[in-house]
């Protein structure tokens, strides 16, 4: 098990479990983090799990794909540090990762919410 902690757009923060060969964003599903969306079930095809890395954690997670690259420029407007969850298959090496869910997100969630409750 690897520890992941999801940073809120308030600064509140949660770790928890990650295990190796599952990704960041299923990790993220599983523990009901607020803001990770996750539309597409993990396709790379809606970028609403996107994070954005902590600056401390850019280099060990790498560039990402250029199909990841075309989806992020849907979200986060071109933030260097941004990354698709889904994309992020967890290694030991992710043990203390830690990401930033955005405010764009956790807004769409809470919209998203109202609507199916109305």
């Amino acid at each position: 098990m690897v520890k992941i902690t999801y940073v809120q757009p308030d600064g509140s923060a949660q770790t928890v479990d990650g295990v190796a060969g599952h990704n960041v964003m299923e990790t993220a599903v599983r523990n009901d983090i607020p803001g990770i969306i996750a539309e597409c079930g993990g396709a790379c095809a809606c970028a609403t799990c996107c994070v954005i890395i902590d600056d401390a954690w850019r280099t060990t997670m790498g560039e990402p794909s250029d199909v990841e690259r075309e989806m992020l420029e849907f979200a986060e407007e071109g933030n260097p540090a941004a990354r698709l969850s889904c994309q992020m298959r967890i290694t030991d090496q992710f043990d203390g990762l830690i990401v930033r869910v955005p405010a764009s997100q956790q807004k769409q969630q809470e919209t998203d919410e109202r609507r199916d409750h109305a």
